[in-house]
């Protein structure tokens, strides 16, 4: 199968080729919901087009915890058919369709009661183990195992000896959220999908009750295009209700938004073999290796200010330290904090008042002739709820559809993944580059890694690292550029890479040799390289000034100090 290109010319072409023949199926919003759908649709052999206002996952898909789970809290809640199905589609990426992206991770449990809650928690655990196992999917974890204190310890020497008396260790799976996406967004346009970010739409078109098209502005060139399909999906997620009453439908259900932050930590300042997942009052806070960092999160409130750039405040932060040191024997300070990224559930809107008792299960509707919309949901479960939508959408085709293929349907780089991997010591030998970066690329591209190699082998120069973000080679970010839709400066440095939270200086002594890398590929001229280098300075000092703010009101106001940025 062919790989996917998506340059500048290709958005170009793609938003011509919507315009210019009635799709089968218009996806509308590029999240991991979205994007999956577009997938799903296509591989059905039905003609599809995949549109987004801002950037591949700019929304929740890209500041989630970043975990692949079966949500270990949901069988509390006797939920376990969600759990059921979670620890299935996590079996599946694993082994199956996304072993180059997806990873083993592994949690400790602190006990902090004698006798009963190793019982009860071991209990959870075992049950756990046994649902995926029991799928046929968990082959690819090992089993959970009980630690006595002084085990814990050994595993997590940075808890206090008082926090613990004994602990559980279990596994889960972990991802790059947006990375995830944009394999996504690739593998539908491989299959044949048309896409385009950067592409909005400002309205629906109908034909009496039925719609039949949406108007889409390309707010990179400026124009308008007419984009007919016979079903369009409304996969806008805490957008849904937004994108609904284009149509004049309050709709079936609604989607209320729940905040979650992170802090991002170097590895150094938590000494553990393991993750950490503790109790809080409201919910559980999870400790979970990064690379060379650790990711503390999250919280859970509701939010109903500004979608697009939800911000986290000093009291969120001060939240997730509070309860992170209560069990590390050294404490951590504002100082440690690396990055610090805010993200929005959206959750379907129930009786409850508290957003974390809210459903994490997914609804699909056809509210009016000719649109679907699918909502709620968790990542873990995207490719279900892609299913779902389309299944939905079919409904409404005069067609004979295949039923869903994405179960068997590798992303791209997972072919062949493996094969490279135990190759990497050759693969190293023959690009010159150290074996860890060769196992960096294959981690985070899988076969496409040679891809970013010829990028070096065609210049050397690309195969330096950036020099105030070493983690990524110079090549990474061309390939974001040529190959994976960035736009951006800020597409690059937050989503294609994560220096914009891995790094002190949150990306910004990176930004300038990142631009001048991707001006050639997107024809940018030193004006343009100026300005994105300004957008993206300005972004980040309205994001620390937010997380100065004391409480949400305060903290959105700062972080819409720094409108987003358009090309000129």
């Amino acid at each position: 199968m062919r790989t996917a290109t998506l340059g500048p010319a290709q958005r170009a072409e793609s938003l011509a080729a919507m315009a210019e023949r009635e799709l089968d199926v218009l996806v509308v919003g590029a999240g991991v919901v979205g994007a999956g759908t577009a997938l799903d649709a296509v591989t059905r052999g039905l003609s599809t087009g995949l549109v987004e206002a801002r950037d591949w996952a700019s929304g929740t898909s890209s500041r989630s915890s970043k975990l692949i789970h079966g949500g270990l809290r949901y069988l509390e809640m006797l939920d376990f058919a969600l759990v059921r199905e979670a620890l299935k589609e996590r079996g599946l990426l694993l082994e199956r369709l996304a072993p180059h992206l997806v990873k083993p991770v592994p949690f400790l449990y602190p006990l902090q009661h004698k006798g009963w809650e190793r019982l009860y928690a071991g209990s959870g655990v075992a049950l756990y183990d046994a649902m995926s196992m029991a799928r046929g999917h968990g082959r690819g974890l090992p089993m959970h195992r009980h630690l006595s204190r002084s085990h814990a310890l050994r595993v997590a020497p940075a808890l206090k000896k008082d926090a613990l008396v004994g602990a559980l260790q279990y596994y889960d799976a972990q991802m790059d959220d947006a990375r995830f996406v944009a394999t996504l967004v690739r593998t539908a346009t491989a299959y044949g999908a048309r896409v385009a970010n950067r592409a909005r739409v400002t309205s629906f078109i109908r034909e009496g009750e039925r719609v039949v098209g949406a108007r889409v502005q390309d707010v990179e060139a400026g124009g308008e295009y007419d984009i007919r399909a016979k079903q369009i999906v409304n996969a806008t997620g805490v957008w849904t209700d937004d994108t609904q009453s284009m149509v004049g439908e309050r709709g079936q259900f609604h989607v209320r938004a729940s905040k979650g932050i992170h802090l991002v930590v170097p590895k150094d300042r938590i000494h553990s073999t393991s993750g950490l997942i503790l109790r809080t009052e409201k919910s559980v806070l999870f400790v979970i290796p990064w690379g060379r960092h650790w990711i503390i999160g999250t919280t859970d409130t509701d939010w109903d200010l500004d979608k697009a750039h939800p911000a986290a405040s000093s009291a969120d932060i001060d939240y997730l330290l509070e309860h992170v040191n209560s069990v590390l024997s050294v404490p951590l300070t504002r100082d440690d904090v690396e990055g610090v990224y805010a993200g929005l559930r959206p959750l379907l809107a129930g009786e409850s008042d508290a957003t974390s008792k809210l459903s994490r299960e997914h609804t699909v509707a056809h509210p009016v002739p000719g649109l679907v919309v699918v909502a709620g949901g968790k990542y873990t479960t995207y490719r279900v709820m892609a299913k779902d939508a389309v299944d939905e959408a079919v409904h409404g085709l005069d067609l004979r559809v295949a039923d869903s293929v994405t179960e068997e349907t590798p992303l791209l780089g997972a072919e062949g993944y493996h094969a490279l991997w135990n190759a990497r010591a050759r693969i190293a030998a023959r690009t010159g580059l150290h074996v860890v970066r060769v196992e960096h690329l294959l981690n985070r591209y899988g076969s496409l890694a040679e891809e970013v190699l010829e990028l070096v082998a065609e210049d050397p120069s690309l195969g330096q690292p950036l020099q105030a973000a070493d983690d990524y080679l110079r090549a990474e970010v061309v390939y974001a550029a040529s190959h994976e839709g960035a736009r951006h400066l800020d597409d690059v440095l937050t989503r294609r890479t994560r220096i914009s939270i891995e790094t002190f200086d949150r990306g910004t002594r990176s930004a300038r040799e990142a631009a001048e890398l991707m001006a050639p590929v997107l024809g940018w001229d030193k004006d343009q390289i100026e300005r994105e280098v300004q957008h993206y300075e300005k972004r980040v000092e309205a994001e620390r000034e937010s997380q100065r703010q004391p409480d949400d009101l305060t903290a959105d106001a700062a972080r819409l100090g720094a409108p987003d940025i358009v090309s000129k």
